[in-house]
């Protein structure tokens, strides 16, 4: 944990953490999908009510203040993301695209991600305006009241291992009457994107199949290659 981005991140603020403001659930040499991890934070909640913030640990928390935008963006909104779309449309195959080519549906989309290995970033992508209400949010760092997601019984499905976990809680959220929308928090994102990879096109067709959706055609699922 403590050579990744987010356990470098979390050493810079620690002397400004107390015990009791933020606490890490670490799991080491995980066999388990992210889905599970996560279920499991929501349960031990239950007896220990916290503002859950799921997060992947190639992710630098690049705000100082992020502590306290989290707090303030729960007031908006039930869930929060750090980018998102506006919109869904059927087989949409990634948050930020709607199509297999992976063009931006840059019109709906909402939000800013750094990109790179250190602070500050080689290059962000600015999607659009935060503070949107969303459809969808990327999976990257994800934002919840447990007592919210308790008292609606929002959980991710487990038949998800890492792909489109993402993209199904934020359905679940939705079918659950809570509002999910973006909100302005820098952070840096120092991993690859894994469209086209086995586990990738596994994830997608369980997505399509939970959902009774067709893939977003402008080219054949075969034709997507791992990026």
């Amino acid at each position: 944990m403590a050579e990744t981005a987010l356990g470098r991140s979390l050493r810079l603020y620690s002397s400004a953490m107390r015990e009791d403001d933020v606490q890490i659930r670490l799991t080491i040499n995980n066999t388990q999908g992210l889905p599970a991890i996560y279920n499991a934070a929501i349960e031990a909640a239950a007896t220990d009510p916290a503002i859950l913030v799921f997060i992947h640990d190639d992710v630098w928390l690049a705000d100082f203040f992020w502590a306290q935008r989290i707090h303030a963006a729960l007031e908006q909104f039930d869930v929060v993301g750090i980018a998102g779309n506006t919109r869904r449309v059927p087989g949409q195959p990634a948050w930020h695209s709607t199509t297999l080519s992976f063009e931006p549906d840059a019109e709906h989309l909402s939000g800013s991600v750094g990109r790179g290995r250190d602070m500050p970033c080689d290059e962000v992508d600015l999607y659009g305006p935060s503070e949107q209400e969303c459809k969808l949010l990327d999976g990257l760092m994800l934002v919840a009241d447990s007592e919210t997601l308790l008292a609606r019984g929002v959980r991710f499905d487990e038949r998800f291992g890492f792909d489109f976990h993402d993209l199904d809680f934020c359905r679940q959220a939705e079918l659950a009457g809570l509002k999910m929308g973006t909100w302005a928090l820098s952070v840096i994102h120092e991993g690859g994107r894994r469209y086209g990879s086995e586990s990738w096109r596994d994830g997608y067709d369980r997505y399509l199949q939970k959902y009774g959706e067709k893939a977003g055609h402008d080219m054949p699922v075969t034709h997507v290659y791992a990026q």
